[in-house]
């Protein structure tokens, strides 16, 4: 049986952009409706947001913004367009930043990477995500439900009786971080115990390393996928099989809007560049428009060999926000970007703090075509990174392409020994 869930994942990928696009008014003009997209989408006409030209000029709301737009309109920021007395749970993450869910079935839209995993009714799913008042046990229950598997409820802790637990119901999949798989493994070999039912896992919330992959496999779990998620989003990109090997990059979510963005700005990247996730979620109780994750990922060419045509990115690759402290002042992504739009000639900036603390130095490290105007200016560029961070730095020039594609606008080179 094939893991496609339907015809959506296959579609011509210009046939997925003209839906998207088209259903971008609509999803503008019910969000205005909610107070907190009213201020922060004010003068907007929701009629000419049908392009990804016309939606990159709508100001990004990041996630690090969310506690000071709940604080201010409690308790979602007025972003939610369901008042919160009907939704159906109100979720607290660390912050604190609250989330919503809402009635739908599937609300957070993990069905799709559940399939992905080969999932299908009467499997058993041990959920070892907390049900303790974040959301991504209930994340994993929503799907579940959806595709008619059972569930354990097991949550986090209590590893022998994880082992315990396995071995008796003989679940076929695990749902959870990756290091509580290894920490249950581990347990159950001590104590003796096969758990040769579980042939599945989707790992989310860490980084899975290939060398962890590995040990999975050769430890008993041959089928070990990521999902990237958030709990404002629920999934937003996932990994697939294809012949009994996991695929490059992670499939985008169907519902979603992706643009990747240059830390500090709403500028879109090139393809292929390393920027900041920023994602349009078309969710009808909680629309987000220019969501920035701060999270780093790049996207891949191509379609993936599973058959789904949808964007691949590379998955997690860091955070965007890079805010540095240097000589007693912030220096913030935004304020690169700023110096960047000041000089037409630079085409990419990194700053680069170094020295030792307390004898900190920067240096901004810019691509130009232009060597000999760019010399020319080195002088006026100085003074916008002192007028604009107030600090003094040195300013280098570079050939294109020659600064590090991983999404850095200000590395941190300092000695800390």
């Amino acid at each position: 049986m094939s893991d496609i869930l339907d015809s959506l994942e296959q579609r011509d990928p210009q046939q997925r952009e003209a839906a998207l696009m088209s259903a971008l008014p609509g999803l503008v003009a019910r969000a205005q409706d909610a107070e907190g997209w009213s201020r922060i989408l004010k003068g907007v006409s929701a009629g000419d947001i049908g392009t990804r030209a016309a939606l990159a000029q709508l100001p990004v709301t990041r996630k690090s913004d969310l506690k000071d737009l709940q604080a201010a309109t409690p308790p979602f920021g007025g972003l939610n367009t369901t008042p919160h007395r009907q939704l159906r749970r109100l979720f607290v993450s660390p912050g604190p930043i609250f989330d919503p869910e809402g009635h739908s079935q599937d609300w957070w839209r993990f069905e799709r990477p559940m399939r992905a995993l080969g999932l299908r009714a009467g499997h058993i799913i041990q959920n070892c995500f907390s049900y303790h008042f974040t959301p991504a046990a209930f994340m994993a229950e929503g799907a579940a439900a959806k595709l008619g598997c059972a569930v354990i409820p097991s949550g986090i802790g209590q590893t022998e009786l994880q082992v315990q637990t396995m071995a008796s119901l003989r679940p076929d999949a695990y749902v959870g971080t990756p290091s509580f798989l290894k920490i249950i493994i581990e347990k159950a070999q001590e104590m003796g115990v096969a758990l040769d039912s579980l042939q599945r896992a989707l790992v989310s919330a860490e980084a899975l390393p290939p060398s962890l992959r590995s040990w999975f496999h050769d430890n008993g779990v041959p089928n070990v996928l990521q999902l990237y998620a958030s709990a404002d989003i629920g999934n937003i990109a996932y990994e697939s099989i294809s012949e009994g090997k996991v695929n490059p990059g992670m499939v985008l979510d169907e519902d979603l809007i992706l643009e990747i963005v240059r830390p500090g700005t709403g500028d879109p990247v090139k393809p292929g560049e390393v920027g900041e996730v920023v994602v349009t979620s078309f969710n009808p109780d909680y629309p987000l428009i220019r969501f920035g994750t701060g999270d780093l990922t790049a996207a891949l060419d191509g379609i993936s060999p599973c058959g789904r045509t949808n964007t691949r990115i590379k998955g997690w690759m860091g955070r965007a926000d890079q805010t540095t402290k240097v000589r007693g002042m912030f220096v913030h992504p935004s304020q690169v970007a700023e110096i960047t739009r000041r000089h037409g000639l630079i085409l990419k900036a990194r700053l680069v703090v170094s020295g030792e603390m307390a004898n900190d130095s920067m240096t901004l490290h810019c691509e130009t075509m232009d060597m000999e105007s760019a010399a020319a200016q080195a002088a006026a560029i100085a003074d916008s990174v002192r007028d604009i961070t107030k600090l003094r730095g040195e300013v280098l020039f570079a050939a294109p392409g020659s600064l590090p594609n991983d999404g850095k606008v200000i590395e941190d080179a300092r000695k800390y020994e």
